[in-house]
């Protein structure tokens, strides 16, 4: 069973960066897509992020586009998100998430719906919150 473990959320101001990091651990960690998930007060669950297992293919919300960079450490089995020029509304917990099936592509996870993205193994979440 995989696990999933974020950190590096905390309070920070408007216009600065910040660095989350996701350990995943029970299975290889190279063999599967991975992803970005947020979920901010009184909003949905959003997808943010995800890249291949190589992590030579990216996808991003345009919500996120063009600030945050999405990368990965295969020999430490560790996935980062890099948000640049933080705002308010990017508030939000964030989770890393993990599909079943090595077959599913990062390219599918951007589009998933809801109800698909609940099937995804994901973590806990690290808290983000931006102070304007």
């Amino acid at each position: 069973q995989v696990q999933l473990e974020e950190s590096g959320g905390r309070l920070v101001q408007a216009g600065t960066s910040l660095k989350l990091s996701c350990v995943a651990s029970g299975r290889p960690f190279n063999a599967y897509a991975m992803a970005w998930f947020r979920q901010g007060p009184g909003k949905e669950h959003e997808f943010v992020a995800a890249l291949s297992r190589s992590g030579g293919a990216v996808y991003y919300s345009d919500s996120v586009k063009g600030r945050f960079t999405i990368s990965r450490d295969n020999f430490q089995n560790t996935m980062y998100l890099e948000m640049r020029d933080l705002k308010p509304e990017d508030t939000a917990y964030y989770r890393c998430a993990t599909p079943e099936s090595a077959d599913t592509r990062a390219q599918s996870i951007a589009t998933m719906s809801l109800a698909q993205q609940r099937q995804l193994h994901g973590g806990r979440g690290t808290l983000v919150t931006v102070a304007s």
